[in-house]
This record gives structure tokens, sequence and C-alpha cells, in this order.
């Protein structure tokens, strides 16, 4: 990732420093930069992620939320790569990024009224977490994130942004773009691509004729990286390397996580339509988080009781969760003038005494 290589020579292998039974690649490249203290965070939050995101297809399922799209299979490109980023960097997510709203410390209960309809586009703090909205809209949040890195650089700041998309987003305009934008700009972007093998019911292979989506960055004039998706340790030390060299003036890089959506693309889909049972079974064995536990056990960092802890509390966020969506209505309609205007205008003035007044009569709002 030291510079732009030609096409005819990138390469289609992917980084990896974990092998699928937990074992050091013998070919590994990348050094594993972390602490024992951040292997188990991240082994933490991996299964914190996976049981609140069963726990919201159950919720859907059991007729709590209109839609609900799952990341199963997908937490270790999406804890992986956001563990790689400081606490003042952004992240412009898609529909999909439980994980690392999770590890920014958002309720999971706030994205979840979206899925429910009770609050457009969520419930969180957007500058607190320094975590954007979620875009349902495919391949539009690309634009949002090289803007946003270009806002940072002219104001001279350190601030790093990710943007994370699947595959079907690179069909989209409004993804080369922001690519585009970015690149001539050098803007301190990481796009982060999760391949998880289809876009809705098409393959990667009926959508781009490239060799890999990583290769898309060549055409912009900065690097790109495909990486083993399900190897959290790989995909760190990836997006970490993406994350320096954006912080240091390099501008951006494109990084493509192989992984597989083990669910549907949304709990309104029937994946079973376009794919098979043993393309799934062969996806199972390559499971992120048996292969990082593998790993952590090889190197006596996964206790019984560490392992049970983990999962207590991930049963104990699914209950909360379930408890605050289960029956939830919308919030104060009063928060409808809130968030737009420093100074509310009068003509939301009055409107907002008009709602009050309705209120007061016994009207919905």
């Amino acid at each position: 990732m030291k510079g732009v290589v030609d096409p005819g020579s990138l390469p289609t292998e992917a980084v990896q420093i974990l092998t699928p039974d937990g074992t050091i690649a013998p070919d590994a490249d990348r050094a594993i930069d972390l602490k024992e203290e951040d292997l188990r965070e991240i082994y933490r939050l991996m299964v914190l992620t996976r049981r609140c995101d069963e726990e919201s297809t159950n919720l859907q399922r059991q007729g709590e939320l209109g839609v609900y799209c799952p990341c199963l299979g997908q937490e270790a490109a999406q804890i992986g790569s956001a563990y790689a980023l400081e606490p003042t960097d952004w992240i412009f997510p898609s529909y999909r990024e439980l994980g690392p709203a999770l590890l920014r410390g958002i309720d999971p209960a706030d994205i979840l009224h979206m899925f429910r309809g009770t609050w457009h586009g969520g419930t969180w703090d957007f500058r607190k977490h320094r975590f954007a909205p979620y875009c349902v809209p495919v391949g539009t949040q690309p634009l949002h994130a090289a803007g946003f890195g270009i806002a940072a650089k002219l104001d001279r700041s350190d601030v790093v942004v990710i943007v994370y998309f699947g595959d079907g987003a690179t069909s989209e305009g409004d993804f080369h773009e922001g690519c585009n934008f970015a690149g001539v700009w050098r803007a301190p972007v990481v796009f982060f691509c999760q391949n998880n093998q289809y876009a809705i019911s098409l393959p990667t292979a009926r959508q781009t004729a490239a060799p890999t989506i990583a290769s898309k960055a060549l055409g912009y004039g900065f690097p790109g990286v495909r990486v083993d998706g399900n190897d959290v340790l790989a995909v760190h030390a990836v997006t970490k390397e993406a994350v320096r060299r954006a912080r240091e003036g390099g501008g951006p890089t494109l990084i493509e996580a192989m992984t597989f959506r083990m669910g549907p693309h949304s709990t309104a889909d029937d994946p079973t339509r376009y794919r098979g049972a043993e393309e799934v079974e062969s996806w199972k064995r390559l499971d992120p988080i048996h292969r990082f536990a593998a790993y952590l056990e090889r190197e006596s960092l996964l206790t019984g009781d560490f392992v049970a802890r983990c999962a207590g509390e991930a049963d104990e966020a699914a209950a909360r969760l379930r408890e605050a969506i289960v029956g939830a209505g919308p919030p104060p309609a009063e928060q409808l003038f809130e968030h737009v205007y420093a100074v509310r205008p009068p003509v939301l003035e009055r409107q907002l005494e008009r709602l009050r007044r309705l209120q007061a009569r016994g009207g919905e709002g």
C-alpha cells in the first residue's frame, strides 16, 4: 500500500493473518499490533454485535420492526476496521453497521427506532458519537464522507473519515463520484467495502468486470487493498495502515473486505432463491468469531470465565434492547422542531404553538 500499482500486477489474493482454524498464516506479512486487552475487547464487541443483531432479527420476525438488515457473519469486518480508528474520527455507515455503532457506545435501540418507523435516521447524538445517520439509499454515503473529509482537510484537522458500503454500492454512480472527489483532494477518507458476495440477489461477478473491487481505486489515483473480511486481525491491520496514511496526508484508500452475509439482505429478502445451502455451509466454516476465538485460545487469552461474561453481557444487552423496542411509540412530536435551526424562526414557533394547542385539546399532533 505504498502507492498505486499497475492494474496488470494488482494481486487478487486477500491479505490474511489468521487461517480459518485460527493459526497465524505462514505468509502473513503484517504484525499484530494489539495489546492483550485490545484482543479481548475486540472479541467482546464481536459477541455483543452478533447477539444484538440476532435479537433485532427476532424483533422484526415478531412484528416489532417493519424491516431489519442483519450483519450476521460480518462482525470481523465491522469491528476490526472500526477498532483501528481514533475516537475523534468519523464513521459514515450504510444500513448494516451495528458493530461500529456498538463500538462507539450507541444504544442499539436508538438504531432500531428507524427500523420500527418511530424516528427517521436513528435517535443517537451524531456529533457525540461521531457516527452519522444510517444511510438507506444505496451508495450515497461515500459522497457524504468525501465532503466531510475535504472539509476536515480544509480545517487542517487530523480527523479521518471511514465510510462503509456493500459491493452493490460500487455499481452506483455516487460511489465513483465520491472516490473521484476524495482522490482529487487527497482527502483523509477510508472507503471500506464489505464485499458480502451479493447485492441483494446479484452476485459480485455480475456487477463488475474488474478483477477486484479494490482495483477500482486505481482509476482515482489512490491505493486499493483486498483483505480477508472474516479475519479480524487482518482487517484491523489493513485499516490501521489506511487510517495512518490518511492522517499523514497520503489521501484515501479503498479496502475490499471479503466476507459473507449469513442471513438475508434484509428481513424482506429470501436468500434461498438465489444461493444454495452448500455455499452458505462453506462460509459457516469460516465464521469470524470462531476463528478469532480459536486464536485467542491458542494464545491463552480466552478463559471460560471471560467467555461466560461476554455471553452474559450480550444477553443482558439483548434483553434491554427488547424492553426498549417492544410496544415503543414515537418520540414527542415537539422534537420535529428541534435540531434544524440554532434559533427557531417565527414561522416554526407559530407551528409549534399550534401543535401544543392541538395536543391540549386531545389531538394526536
